[in-house]
C-alpha cells in the first residue's frame, strides 16, 4: 500500500473496523469499495458514513480524492488492522 507510514497510527475499535473493511474489500474485489458498500455493511446513513470518512481522513488513517468515486486509500499497515467482525 503506497503511503503507509512506518510509524504506528492509532485508531479506535470502530475506526479499525472501517479500515479493515476497506482493506479486505479491496483485496477480495480488486477495487476500492463504494460509499454504498460501506453504508450497507455497517448499516449507517450517508451522513454518518461521511462523518466517519472525514474523521479517518483528519486522523491521517486514509487518503481520498474528494471528487473521485472509490478513491479511499488506507494509510495504515494492514498487519495492524483488526479482524473484521
Amino acid at each position: 500500500m503506497a503511503g503507509v507510514s512506518p510509524s504506528a497510527k492509532t485508531f479506535t475499535p470502530k475506526q479499525g473496523q472501517y479500515l479493515a473493511f476497506i482493506h479486505l474489500y479491496t483485496r477480495l474485489h480488486r477495487r476500492l469499495p463504494a460509499e454504498t458498500d460501506m453504508q450497507e455493511y455497517f448499516r449507517i446513513s450517508p451522513p454518518s458514513f461521511h462523518q466517519m470518512v472525514l474523521t479517518l481522513e483528519r486522523a491521517g488513517l486514509i487518503r481520498r480524492q474528494p471528487t473521485t468515486p472509490r478513491s479511499i486509500e488506507v494509510l495504515v499497515d494492514p498487519k495492524s488492522l483488526p479482524e473484521l467482525v
